[in-house]
């Protein structure tokens, strides 16, 4: 029945009708010019219907078409291209034409998110340019050229941040494709933090487990001798039990600055959004400590400007941290009677930041700030007067658990995580990380100069030996110049305002 009514509908009826009455009436000769009036009528009424039917075949034709249009350009809605811009992850669309020709391939199309983290431009540019992995060229090349679909890991390094990525390749159809150019869509997915994940757990039970076997054999062989040899000796069974109390503290803190890392290092690669008021943060963190600067001698001093005056792009329990933790430890080394000051100023540029504020001492960058991202960085340092750090200890700072030869004992012990939890937190700022420190000069039997044919012994009054941090953080903008700074003393603490 189907195909009856299909067949009709190319054969319409009335021309079959007409045909029949011309077949009927040729043999009638009185008919002869009526036949020929029926047949231009019959005629003209198939041609009719014939170009009816190529009508409604042409239009059936563009809506078949029709969808595969709207999805290149939508006249009233975003075009294809507008929704892969919107597309958070890096998006490219790869041409080339020869599998010789390496330099050949270029990036004819890139979204925002290809743009930022790749570098290109608009009309793109040569793909070696923005990507030098050779794993991910070659699954773009099997794409081209092989008609494979596939995905490779790679990483990218910048610093203390890494970024793990996973790269998806797939040929694109190519019609009238001239001089044989082939396309190919990559996609590009930022996978840092399932891989930060499993890095941070893995280096959480690894860190914990070394560094918590030491306290915990110390006190289960104190646990051991007070149940043997020490049960009845009350003068043992004290001392033994304060340093049982020691170890278990210096427990706490590890634990307490492990998980600390853990939660700075999960959202170390998204910069923070907010403001912070860094000249308040010294305040509080100076008002924290005042206690303990008085129990040990040393004296505090602030030389900032008021606070309120000058915001700066950051987290700000994150930078009370950083503050406490350089202030901390500065505590930790300076000798009774000596000075810890803490300095802040802003409108610092990056060369500024990187250049070296005393020429006689060893100065290494732990961390430098991303360049052509901001212009001014806000500076905070703390120097103290201790003993120094010679010049070869000083790229081991910021590793974690690491502690200066030498320096490892005191009426204070750390855990060796300060400086990694300050480079960590200035990394997520996008700020830079400097130290500079003045050991001690011994003088030895070899330690001698030679001028002009005279031989002549070392001075006999050393340097001063210092120890300070320098940590930047990024500003908005510039402030311009600050007023004139105004000194107020105190019991254990020197402010020095601006205001």
């Amino acid at each position: 029945m189907e195909k009856r009514q299909s067949v009709w509908k190319f054969v319409p009826v009335g021309t079959v009708i007409g045909c029949a009455i011309l077949v009927v009436m040729a043999f009638l000769p009185p008919m002869h010019l009526l036949t020929i009036i029926v047949a231009l009528v019959v005629i003209g009424y198939t041609a009719i219907r014939y170009l009816s039917l190529l009508g409604d075949a042409e239009e059936k034709i563009r809506a078949l078409k029709a969808p595969e249009k709207q999805n290149k350009v939508q006249p009233l809605g975003p075009s294809f291209q507008e929704v892969l811009r919107a597309v958070p992850d890096p998006v490219m669309i790869v041409s080339g034409h020869e599998p010789d020709d390496i330099a050949a391939r270029r990036v004819i199309f890139a979204n925002d998110a290809a743009q930022t983290v790749f570098h290109l431009r608009p009309d793109g540019g040569p793909l070696v340019g923005a990507i030098r992995v050779p794993e991910v060229l070659e699954n773009v090349d099997e794409a081209l050229f092989g008609g494979i679909t596939g995905s490779v890991d790679f990483e990218t390094s910048g610093g203390a941040r890494d970024q793990f990525w996973r790269a998806y390749s797939a040929p694109l159809p190519m019609e009238h494709a001239a001089d044989g150019q082939r396309l190919a869509l990559l996609v590009i997915r930022d996978e840092t933090d399932a891989r930060r994940m499993e890095r941070m757990r893995a280096d959480f039970l690894a860190n914990a487990s070394h560094e918590l076997r030491t306290p915990l054999a110390s006190i289960t062989g104190f646990i051991e001798t007070l149940r043997g040899p020490a049960r009845d000796d009350d003068q043992a069974r004290d001392r033994f039990l304060t340093i049982m109390a020691a170890q278990a503290d210096r427990m706490g803190r590890l634990i307490a600055d492990l998980l600390s890392l853990s939660r700075i290092e999960m959202s170390e690669h998204v910069p923070p959004s907010g403001e912070a008021d860094l000249a308040l943060a010294v305040r509080d963190v100076v008002d924290s400590l005042s206690v303990l600067a008085q129990q040990k001698g040393v004296r505090l001093r602030i030389d900032a400007p008021r606070p309120g005056l000058f915001p700066i792009i950051g987290d700000r329990d994150q930078i009370l941290q950083v503050v406490q933790n350089l202030t901390d430890n500065a505590l930790k080394y300076a000798p009774q009677d000596s000075e810890v000051s803490i300095t802040v100023c802003f409108d610092v540029t990056l060369p500024q930041a990187m250049s070296l504020s005393d020429k006689q001492a060893a100065k290494l960058v732990l961390l430098r700030p991303d360049r052509n991202v901001h212009e001014y960085y806000a500076r905070v340092t703390v120097r103290d007067e201790g003993p120094g750090i010679k010049r070869e200890f000083l790229p081991r700072l910021a590793e974690r658990f690491y502690r200066v030869e030498g320096q490892k004992s005191g009426d204070k012990l750390g855990t060796g995580l300060g400086l990694a939890i300050v480079k960590h937190i200035i990394n997520r700022h996008r700020g830079g990380l400097v130290v500079e420190s003045q050991g001690a000069v011994s003088a030895k039997e070899d330690d001698i100069l030679e001028r002009d044919g005279n031989v002549a012994s070392l001075p006999p009054v050393p340097p001063q030996t210092f120890t300070a941090f320098s940590a930047y953080f990024p500003q908005t903008r510039a402030f311009g110049s600050v007023e004139p700074p105004r000194l107020v003393t105190g019991t254990s603490t020197i402010l020095k305002d601006a205001g």
